[in-house]
C-alpha cells in the first residue's frame, strides 16, 4: 500500500509540473471513458447472472444477508443528525470543489461552461444509478464467494475493494486488471486536479495577486511546481496515515470543508447585493475552519484515527453546523462593513449579477 501511494504521488506531481491543465485534461477524459465504460459493463454483467431482473437481483441479496434490512437506509451513518449532515456536504460541497470550479475557466464563454455542467451532471447521475447494481452484486456474488473472504469472513481488503472483487467475479483476471487500471486513473485524475487547484491558488491567488502583485509568470511558474511538490507530499502522508479508513466517507469530510467554506462565499456573491469582499473573506474562513476543527474532533479523525477513546464532536459530518456558520459569518460582516471597498462591492452587484446570468462582458478563457 505505501509503495502505490509513493508511486501516485509521484505521478501527480509529474502531471502537475510538466503537463499543468492539459495534461491533467486528458487524464481526467481517459479516467472518465474508463470508468463510465467498466461500470457499464459491470452492471450489465451483474444483471445477466440474475435474468436482468433487479428484482431478483435484491431478493437474492436479501438472502444472502438473511434480513430485509438492507433494503432500508444503510447502517453507514446511523443518526438523523449526521444523516442530514452528510447529506448536505455532499449536495453543497460539489458546488464548492475546487477542482470542479477551476474547469469553469477552460471553456470559451458563460454557454459553453452551463452546458459542460449539464453534460457532467447527466454522466455522474448515471453513474450513480450504475452503483445500485453494483453494490448489490457484490453483494450476490463476492460476500457468497469464499475466495474473496479472508479466515474470519470479512472480505479481503476491507470494503474498498468490493468493487475489484467483483470485477473479477463477473470477468475473471482480465476484466480484474482493467477494473484495476480505472482505478489507477481515477485516483490519478483526481488528486492531479486537487493538486492543480491548489498550487495555481497559492501561486496566482496568493503569490501573484497579494504578496507579490509585481511578479512576473517566471516566479509564478517557479511558486506553483514548489507548491505542487509540498502538496504531494502532504498528500502522500495523509493518504499512508488514513489507510484503513473508508474511501467515501473521507471524501465526505471533504466535501463538507467546500461545502462550508466556497459554496456559501459563491451562493451570497452572486444572489446577496450586500455581500463585501471583507465579508466574504472573513465568512468563508469561519465556516471553512469551523468545518476543520469539527471534523478533527469527529470520530472519523479523533477516535479512529488519532486513537483517542472518544470523540469530542459525536457527529459523523460537520456541515449542518458548519455551513450555517459560514452563510451567517458572510452576513454578519458584510453589514458590519462600511470600508469604501465594501461600497465599491456593493455597487457592482448588478453589472455582476447581468454578466453571471448572461455572459455579457465576461473574460474569454485562459490559454493554458
Amino acid at each position: 500500500y505505501v509503495y502505490a501511494v509513493l508511486i501516485v504521488g509521484a505521478l501527480m506531481m509529474v502531471y502537475v509540473i510538466f503537463g499543468g491543465m492539459t495534461a491533467t485534461t486528458w487524464v481526467q477524459i481517459v479516467k472518465a471513458v474508463m470508468l463510465l465504460g467498466g461500470a457499464t459493463f459491470m452492471a450489465v454483467m451483474v444483471l445477466a447472472q440474475v435474468g436482468f431482473s433487479p428484482e431478483r437481483l435484491f431478493q437474492r441479496a436479501v438472502e444472502v444477508k438473511g434480513t430485509t434490512a438492507i433494503m432500508g437506509p444503510g447502517g453507514f451513518i446511523r443518526d438523523p443528525v449526521s444523516a442530514i449532515s452528510f447529506g448536505m456536504a455532499l449536495m453543497f460541497g460539489t458546488a464548492g470543489l475546487p477542482h470542479i470550479l477551476m474547469r469553469f475557466f477552460t471553456v470559451p464563454d458563460a454557454r459553453e461552461a452551463r452546458k459542460s455542467v449539464l453534460w457532467a451532471t447527466g454522466w455522474i447521475g448515471y453513474f450513480y444509478l450504475l452503483t445500485f447494481i453494483i453494490g448489490f452484486g457484490a453483494i450476490v456474488l463476492v460476500a457468497t464467494e469464499p475466495s474473496y473472504l479472508d479466515a474470519e469472513g470479512a472480505l479481503r481488503g476491507g470494503g474498498n475493494m468490493a468493487a475489484i472483487h467483483l470485477a473479477h467475479a463477473i470477468g475473471g483476471s482480465v476484466f480484474l486488471g482493467f477494473i484495476s487500471a480505472v482505478a489507477f486513473a481515477t485516483i490519478l485524475a483526481v488528486v492531479a486536479g486537487l493538486t492543480l487547484s491548489g498550487a495555481s491558488a497559492v501561486s496566482h491567488d496568493l503569490y501573484a495577486m497579494v504578496f507579490r502583485k509585481d511578479a512576473d509568470s517566471d516566479h509564478e511558474l517557479r511558486v506553483s511546481r514548489i507548491t505542487t511538490v509540498v502538496l504531494g507530499v502532504v498528500a502522500v502522508l495523509l493518504g499512508i496515515a488514513f489507510e484503513t479508513q473508508n474511501v467515501a466517507f473521507m471524501v465526505s469530510l471533504a466535501f463538507a470543508l467546500a461545502a462550508s467554506g466556497n459554496f456559501p462565499v459563491l451562493i451570497l456573491s452572486l444572489l446577496w447585493s450586500g455581500c463585501t469582499g471583507r465579508g466574504a473573506a472573513i465568512g468563508g474562513s469561519i465556516g471553512l475552519a469551523t468545518a476543520f476543527i469539527l471534523t478533527v474532533l469527529s470520530p472519523a479523525i479523533w477516535v479512529s484515527a488519532l486513537g483517542y477513546a472518544e470523540a469530542p464532536f459525536p457527529y459523523s459530518s460537520a456541515a449542518i453546523f458548519s455551513v450555517p456558520a459560514g452563510f451567517l459569518s458572510i452576513w454578519l460582516f458584510s453589514i458590519l462593513d462600511r470600508s469604501p471597498r465594501a461600497a465599491i462591492d456593493r455597487a457592482g452587484y448588478r453589472e455582476q449579477r447581468v454578466r453571471s446570468e448572461t455572459g455579457i462582458g465576461a473574460f474569454s478563457a485562459s490559454d493554458h
